[in-house]
């Protein structure tokens, strides 16, 4: 089973509620739990389903595919997606922590994950796509 976990900090120079739309604008399937200090979510496969087509439609998924692999320890994947992009309906992988912090995501459960996700690429199109939904919805 796939599990996904977003966690987001609320920065005292930020509203809340806008930090919760900024996680839903990436994951609009998650549940989520807002806090005063952070933005949390939690879901599964459908939850990955608007990323995996925004980075298709960004055409980001070499990039993605670099971050996450940096990220894999055995079948779980941690990376960070920029705040602001998130906000503004754009999947962005920041290089390191942002000054107002990043959007957190931890991924696991399948081993073909990353190569859902972000399939290799050949001059920017994917090689192949696979199909994990079966299985996982």
């Amino acid at each position: 089973m796939i599990e996904v976990q977003v966690t987001a900090a609320v920065k005292p120079t930020e509203r809340v509620e806008r930090v919760a739309q900024a996680v839903e604008q990436i994951f609009p399937e998650l549940t989520m739990d807002i806090r005063n200090d952070r933005v949390q979510g939690y879901g599964g496969l459908e939850a990955l389903k608007n990323l995996h087509r925004l980075l298709r439609q960004e055409r980001i998924l070499d990039t993605a595919r670099s971050v996450m692999h940096r990220g894999q320890v055995g079948e779980s994947v941690h990376f960070r997606l920029s705040k602001l992009g998130a906000f503004m309906g754009r999947a962005g992988f920041p290089p390191d922590e942002e000054p107002l912090g990043s959007i957190h995501v931890q991924v696991s459960g399948h081993p073909q994950l990353i190569d859902w996700l972000a399939p290799k690429t050949e001059n920017g199109k994917p090689i192949m796509e696979i199909d994990i939904t079966e299985d996982y919805v």
